[in-house]
């Protein structure tokens, strides 16, 4: 059944009196004041105001008129409960029509003295003990309003708590002190809607929002958050605040041009109150335009956009709302309304004249009537009509997160009267002064699921919940998608369908470039937007594992290398002179040659150990001693070779060092002694006989080898180094510690070597069978020369095969040396016997002594023969004797030997030759 009823034509919307300003009211003992933009827009007979009268309104919002029947059946529930004890609230509610000025009148009227007759408005230094009419206001729907309301309110710190004014701007307590909200800021908002966003993949969005001041601070809100999580907004447009503005319409159709001319802007922000909305998404409609549109918290869950015929052709819609609670009381409230009186509610009365003009129509053309309806309008057409009266209009219209906000404003008001009204008698309206209120109301708290209370800035962070519009059975449909925790900053799914509804959104692009692929990064191109850029390939040593990645990551460690174009860095290969490298093994095979010559030589010398040609070579200890030092040379190789360890880097180069002076030691000792042996002149055989001591020289020359490799070891010891020349590889190798150091061990091998050499080239011209001098000799000078080509090649070489470098310079002169000091012994001692002997060695060495010693006399008399008679005696004497020897004048004297014209003893040669066999 239809309740039918006759409502009374004898009233009046015009502002005739202050009883006319108020549209609801209740007495009661304490007053609270109540802000609702019930109208849309005010009616403005001229293009600007000529005459201070504040005209009617028209446009009513059913969502907002909800929410006034919301906080009336709040203070009722509150009357009827024990929560303040016996003090009975009352109400005064005033529409503001979306209205600034409006709205001041009303809040001029709450500061209005209390219990003065002609409620004036007194101006004073200190209004601690003034006592206005109004304790507290609810309200006002946009922030706009609230904000220049909770301005005049300050004046006396009357608090203010509104269910729907979400500019950050509020938040600021110097500016607003008394000002006190029951949802989250546009902080947790816009960062919302920014997370929302970059969780999609998106980045290149347009913005459209109202040119009111709470549009501006959620624009300018949103950009920072957008910023801040890499988004960039490819437009913004402003749309009016006022209907009536002349360029509303004009505004509108450019807001939409630019939506289809950027192209790559799939995704719409829009922050406009809902009657905005409805004239942007119509035309929107007309113009086939489908994008993802965001909503703000304002129309996020308006009944009257989302019954827009053909809305589904608008794309995907997804919006923030307040969170709602069990409103099941309210929705009872509202099935009994038709039994409330409509005396002191000018609301519900002009509702139940809007049902008898708009009933019979389906609820979006009976939106649109009723938003069309002025006051003047209704007045004209309600005498003696009966109206009815239909509940399924007000049930469809709950947006459940505004009444929910709204009643909890009530309460918190509630709250903290009660906690003033303890001590006092609140039945006196002067026992309770409206400042006194914020204390209490800062301590406010509700236990329903979470805790929820005023935070130091006056707001409550009850979160939001994340809509979606969903065609269902061919209507749209406000589903919850997911809640948003402002805490965690964070989305919370309820099950995994819904998670799939969020990730489908992903499927819709809206970018400004491409997407950069792992391995690429985005570079900026001329465009002022960081989100415009190309795509270009991370260099050497750099990587990006992740799309649209602004910069590459550089290989955190010199261990690990990229190529062009990677994803992730890979471990350097560490390469060093391995023993299955085939270079290494043709080392290690020379290596082990030498020292199976070296072996084999010293089994040959020792089955050979009483022959001439072993025991001018030094004898047996000598040999050995030479042996053994070429051995150790050849054995140093191995340290040379496979991964280098402190161990091997400080053993390879003492022990090469130290046995090649051993080595070169020995020689120099057998140099001294063969120069020695065949030294004609006394001068140097002094010398030499008094610098011969072979013991004492070997172990001087190798003793100061061994104390400049035990200073190296300990002051500048060589250590294992990680080369990183080479870009994808690692070099273990040996720094040397002391380049110093290691220049000068090989430097005093050298200043050996080139004594040797000095002495064995004195004594190259001995007997043809007996010139170990002369391979002496040969010896150092493929020493020197190995080694002068070392330095460059070795200063110059890099890799893992520089110590091959070495190895062969190492493997040329001990080669070298060993093979001329013992190779010629050898093939003696093995094929030429018949010279191996102690006659054939006399024979040899009376020979070479014969020709030194006529060397010596020829000598001598050169220098006889400068007195001119002695040259003629000797010139006469040859021609008279006529004895010449190969075209060589020549004399002999019996029992004498004539040697080039110098007499000597006949014994003299072989007396030479044994002296010098003895020796050697």
């Amino acid at each position: 059944l239809i309740p039918c009823f006759v409502i009374s034509t004898d009233i009046s919307f015009s502002c005739q009196n202050l009883d006319d300003f108020a549209d609801a009211s209740s007495p009661g003992d304490i007053l609270i004041g109540g802000l609702f933009a019930v109208h849309s827009t005010m009616l403005h007979p001229e293009e600007y105001p000529i005459k201070p009268v504040i005209q009617n309104c028209m446009g009513f919002e059913i969502q907002v008129f909800l929410q006034t029947l919301a906080m009336i059946h709040a203070i009722e529930m509150i009357n009827n409960s024990t929560l303040l004890s016996g003090v009975t609230l009352g109400y005064e509610i005033y529409d503001t029509c979306a209205d600034v000025t409006k709205a001041m009148a009303a809040a001029l009227n709450f500061l209005a003295k209390f219990n003065s007759s002609e409620d004036v408005v007194e101006l004073k230094c200190n209004y601690s003990d003034y006592v206005p009419r109004i304790k507290a206001v609810t309200g006002a729907s946009y922030s706009e309003v609230s904000m220049a309301v909770s301005r005049l309110l300050a004046l006396q710190l009357i608090p203010q708590v509104s269910p729907a004014s979400s500019a950050e701007i509020l938040s600021d307590k110097i500016r607003f002190p008394s000002f006190f909200r029951t949802i989250p800021s546009d902080f947790h908002q816009t960062r919302a809607m920014a997370h929302l966003i970059c969780e999609s993949g998106w980045n290149w969005v347009g913005v459209i929002a109202t040119d009111d001041d709470n549009g501006r601070f959620a624009l300018e809100s949103f950009g920072v958050q957008a910023m801040a999580n890499n988004v960039c907004i490819a437009f913004k447009e402003m749309l009016p605040a006022y209907l009536s503005d002349n360029t509303f319409h004009i505004k509108v159709d450019h807001a939409i041009e630019k939506i289809i001319k950027e192209t790559r802007v799939n995704v719409i922000v829009v922050f406009m109150r809902q009657i905005h909305v409805l004239k942007l998404f119509k035309k929107a409609i007309e113009k086939n335009i489908n994008k993802i549109w965001i909503a703000s918290d304002n129309w996020s869950a308006a009944v009257k956009i989302s019954t827009i015929p053909n809305i589904r052709e608008l794309g995907t819609i997804v919006g923030f709302g307040f969170k709602g609670r069990d409103i099941s009381t309210f929705q009872e409230f509202l099935r009994n309304l038709h039994e409330k009186s409509t005396v002191n509610n000018k609301f519900l009365r002009e509702y139940i004249m809007l049902l008898s003009v708009c009933a019979h129509l389906e609820y979006h053309d009976f939106q649109m009537c009723i938003s069309k309806q002025s006051q003047d309008d209704l007045l004209q057409n309600i005498e003696s009509k009966h109206q009815i009266w239909k509940h399924d209009f007000l049930k469809a219209s709950i947006e459940p997160g505004f009444i929910h906000s709204t009643i909890l404003a009530v309460y918190a008001i509630a709250h903290a009267i009660k906690g003033q009204c303890k001590d006092r008698n609140c039945k006196d309206p002067s026992a309770v002064a409206p400042w006194e209120l914020l204390e209490e109301l800062k301590k406010f708290t509700l236990i329903d699921n979470n805790e929820i209370k005023f935070d130091s800035n006056g707001d409550m962070s009850t979160g939001y919940d994340v809509v979606l519009w969903k065609e269902i059975d061919g209507h749209m449909e406000i589903t919850t998608m997911a809640e948003y925790d402002p805490e965690k900053g964070d989305f919370i799914f309820e099950d995994e369908e819904k998670k799939k509804e969020f990730l489908d959104l992903k499927k819709v692009e809206s970018t400004c470039s491409q997407h950069c692929r792992p391995g690429q990064m985005k570079k900026i191109t001329g465009s002022p937007h960081t989100c415009c850029y190309d795509c270009v390939y991370c260099p050497e040593n750099h990587y990006s594992n992740q799309t649209d990645m602004d910069y590459c990551y550089q290989c955190n460690n010199k261990t690990y290398w990229a190529p062009i174009n990677s994803t992730t860095c890979y471990r350097k290969t560490i390469h060093f002179l391995t023993w299955t490298d085939w270079f290494a093994v043709f080392l290690l095979f020379l290596s082990a040659f030498g020292v199976v010559l070296v072996l084999s030589v010293s089994v040959i010398f020792t089955k050979n150990l009483h022959t001439p040609v072993v025991k001018a070579s030094g004898g047996l200890t000598i040999c050995y001693i030479i042996l053994f030092s070429h051995f150790l040379v050849f054995l140093s190789i191995v340290f040379f070779i496979d991964e280098p360890t402190e161990f091997k880097c400080k053993t390879r180069q003492a022990l090469f060092g130290i046995s090649f002076a051993l080595c070169v030691s020995c020689i120099l000792i057998k140099s001294l002694k063969i120069l020695l042996a065949f030294s004609f002149d006394p001068k140097l055989q002094n010398f030499l006989k008094c610098a011969y001591k072979p013991i004492l020289t070997v172990v001087t020359c190798t003793g100061i080898q061994v104390i400049i490799c035990t200073f190296w070891l300990i002051f500048r010891t060589p250590f294992v180094e990680q080369n990183f020349s080479i870009p994808r590889a690692i070099i273990l190798e040996c720094n040397e510690g002391s380049v110093v150091a290691f220049g000068i061990m090989l430097g005093y091998i050298a200043a050996l070597a080139f004594i040797c050499f000095i002495f064995a080239f004195k004594g190259r011209k001995l007997p043809e069978n007996y010139n170990e001098a002369k391979f002496i000799t040969f010896g150092m000078l493929i020493y020197f020369i190995a080694w002068i080509v070392f330095i460059p090649v070795y200063a110059t070489t890099f890799g893992k095969y520089l110590p091959a470098v070495e190895i062969i310079v190492v493997l040329i002169s001990n080669y070298g040396i060993f093979c001329c000091t013992f190779l010629p012994k050898c093939y003696i001692i093995i094929y030429k016997h018949e010279i191996n002997t102690k006659s054939a060695f006399l024979e040899t060495i009376y020979t070479y002594s014969t020709k030194s010693a006529g060397s010596v006399a020829l000598s001598q008399l050169s220098l006889d023969s400068k007195s001119s008679s002695s040259r003629a005696t000797i010139s006469d004497s040859c021609k008279s004797e006529k004895t010449s020897v190969n075209g060589n004048c020549h004399f002999q004297v019996p029992g004498q030997s004539l040697i080039k014209g110098r007499v000597f003893p006949k014994n003299s040669a072989r007396t030479m030759s044994r002296k010098r066999l003895s020796s050697i």
